[in-house]
Parts: structure tokens; sequence; C-alpha cells
């Protein structure tokens, strides 16, 4: 069951990005579907700048930009005297996987093709939907959300 949520998640991210959202927002409209439900669906326009590592900079990966954010929604203070370390732990976690499992974080290592060419767009689709699943596997082993 728990595969399936993964597998789930994989291609509502995928079929997202299809439609033409970027990386970013993919993952926030699977994510706010799947375990936020409570988040309001316009609060995608905070992912959209994500997309193409920061704006097409090239940086910080959106999937895993976005990840983060998830991490953030599920987990992060409401106030400053609130604990923020086990925010930062899960989402440090989550990103030493992604590095692990992609070889980079950063957009330009990641995709070394021209931004919006249909090579470019066919590996982010691939990095996108990998990502949902990662990060729903990852939300599972850590209790955040069910397993299914």
């Amino acid at each position: 069951m728990a595969e399936n949520l993964a597998l789930e998640a994989r291609n509502k991210a995928g079929n997202y990005f299809r439609e033409g959202y970027n990386c970013a927002e993919s993952i926030f409209l699977t994510f706010r579907e799947m375990a936020v439900p409570g988040v309001e669906r316009d609060l995608v326009r905070l992912t959209t700048g994500l997309g193409g590592g920061l704006g097409h900079a090239g940086c910080m990966c959106g999937a895993l930009t976005a990840s983060a954010m998830i991490l953030g929604l599920l987990t992060g203070r409401t106030d400053h005297q609130g604990d923020r370390y086990r925010t930062y732990d899960l989402t440090r976690g989550f990103h030493d996987r992604f590095e692990e499992k992609f070889g980079a974080t950063c957009c330009r290592s990641l995709n070394p093709h021209p931004f919006d060419t249909p090579e470019h767009l066919r590996n982010c689709l691939k990095i996108t939907g990998n990502t949902a699943k990662m990060l729903m596997e990852y939300l599972q082993e850590k209790k955040l959300i069910p397993a299914g």
C-alpha cells in the first residue's frame, strides 16, 4: 500500500508537470493534495519562482526546494520560540537522499540541456516524478503521513 502511494505521488507530479506546471509547482500541488489538503491551492504561486533552479538561474533544483517547503508545512514552527531543529534535520535528510539519488542538487548539474528544450523537459519530468516518489516514501518512513 505504501508503494502505491509513492507511485501515485510520482504520477500526479508527472501529470502536473505535463500540464505545464514547473517542477516546484508540481511537487507543491501533488503534496498539497496528498499530504496537506488544508493548505490553499492558490499558494502554489509561492513555488513559481523556484522553477529552473530559482527562476532559471540553474541553482537549487525546484523539485528539491518545494520538497523542503512541504516538510516545513508538515513540521515547521509557527512562532520564533518553537523548535526548528526537527524540520532542519528532516530537510537535511531529504536533501542528502536527493543528492545521493541524483548525484547533485543544482539544476544545471542535474539537467545540462538548455531550458525548455524537449530534452530538458523530459529530464525534468523524470526528476520531478522521482522526487515526488522519494518524498512520499520519506514522509511515510518518518511517519509524517500515514502509510496508505
